[in-house]
């Protein structure tokens, strides 16, 4: 697949796959992206997963024509993107390998072997002419593993941003996300979006495709949330740079309205919302407290706000944090559980708190036949985020809804509106 005149596209796709990372389900797969620069001197840009090394070594073949690559450009050490470098080597044995300091030692560690007699070692600032191609490398430490280099082509002002501006999903032969592969749809209950083709803006007028922003604030969240400051520096140098496309390890080819690409993302590692929405996350055991959260959605919604709520042990766990993520007020209700909260509710915090949740509206419900203990769990484990204001009251529920209980639900909807 084209990119450009010059940069092709002989990247692979996983449509088997049921976990990325072992953790984040894909029912529309996920592509391991890879790239070629063609000119008088070839650069191939990343390896791919390791069970897809014959299918990458035969796209860059194809697309060489009967040349051979001269240089192999590692931007990230990560074994979706590394693990066919052996592979590669092999098979062509003239090729030098480019990458950073650490990579190389990352390198050594998984082949055993760092390619010392084939190797160019790469920093902040450092260049690389191909001919009429001039890649300028810039360090990403912890975007998100501490070796990460993005590459900057001047000619096709080209950024090659490693794992950064990824996102979840296979790709067609359009290089648009597949949704033929499985379900898109919100796990909140929105429409599946469609998957035109990446350079289109039909569906979406600020985006080349209506899904990438949920699937891409879910990958963004979930596997670099916590490195908002890197990503900050690293979006800096990005600022001063004119691109023109980016060209991610997953995901499409950006190369419609950059800008609002890049201001999602600015939006996600500073851990501002996204929009004034409430997103009620419950848990409960007997139906109780569901009740008791459907009947704060309700309120709410009469209050004019937009609301979206789910349940914590029935909703996929990513797709509810990149929602907590969004959304500028959230609102905790569990069921007290062995003098704690229940597991659910507790993974979900955790991995708010892993990811450095802040700068968020929270309200607290808690549910106690005879101790009730949840608020005060919830609001424990919140101490360490920043910045988060706590609505007044915070209610507690004893066993089921009654008129008193009731009414702190209504009382709680009007300081969370307020």
């Amino acid at each position: 697949m084209k990119i450009t005149d010059d940069i092709l596209y002989v990247g692979v796709n996983d449509t088997k796959i049921d976990l990325f990372e072992g953790q984040y389900p894909v029912p529309n797969g996920i592509s391991y992206n890879s790239y070629v620069i063609m000119d008088e001197k070839i650069a191939v840009m990343d390896s791919v997963d390791g069970a897809f090394g014959e299918e990458w070594l035969s796209n860059i073949a194809k697309a060489l024509g009967g040349r051979t690559p001269d240089y192999l450009i590692v931007q990230h050490m990560e074994m979706d993107h590394s693990a066919c470098i052996a592979q590669f080597t092999a098979a062509y044995p003239k090729a030098t390998l480019v990458a950073s300091k650490l990579a190389f030692v990352i390198m050594k560690n998984l082949f055993g072997t760092d390619y010392a007699d084939r190797q160019i070692v790469i920093s902040e600032g450092s260049t690389l002419s191909l001919g009429k191609h001039t890649l300028r490398f810039i360090a990403a430490p912890n975007v998100h593993w501490p070796e990460v280099m993005f590459t900057y082509d001047e000619t096709t002002k080209t950024l090659f941003s490693a794992d950064a501006f990824g996102t979840f999903g296979a790709l067609d032969a359009t290089g648009a996300v597949n949704s033929a592969l499985g379900a898109t749809g919100s796990a909140f209950g929105a429409p599946a979006p469609c998957a035109s083709p990446v350079s289109c803006a039909a569906c979406d007028p600020a985006f080349g495709y209506a899904a990438w922003p949920d699937e891409a604030r879910r990958y963004y969240i979930g596997i670099v949330g916590k490195f908002g400051e890197p990503v900050q520096a690293v979006l800096k140098k990005a600022a001063a740079l004119d691109i023109q496309r980016i060209c991610p390890l997953h995901g499409p080819v950006l190369t419609e309205n950059l800008n609002d690409y890049i201001s999602l993302y600015n939006t996600w590692s500073s851990y501002e919302p996204e929009a004034d929405d409430i997103f009620i996350a419950f848990t409960s055991v007997y139906g109780n407290t569901k009740r008791a959260a459907e009947k704060l959605a309700s309120l709410l919604r009469e209050r004019g706000a937009t609301v979206r709520i789910a349940d914590l042990a029935r909703t996929d766990m990513t797709h509810c944090v990149a929602e907590a993520f969004r959304c500028k007020k959230l609102v905790l209700v569990t069921t007290t559980y062995c003098n704690g909260i229940f597991p659910p509710m507790h993974t979900f915090i955790n991995n708010l708190t892993e990811r450095n949740f802040q700068n968020r509206t929270v309200a607290l419900v808690e549910n106690g036949s005879w101790n009730p203990a949840a608020n005060k769990t919830m609001a424990a484990m919140l101490e360490s985020c920043k910045n988060l204001t706590f609505v007044e009251p915070k209610v507690t529920i004893r066993t089921a809804l009654n008129d008193a209980s009731s009414a702190q639900l209504s009382a709680l909807a009007e300081a969370i509106i307020k």
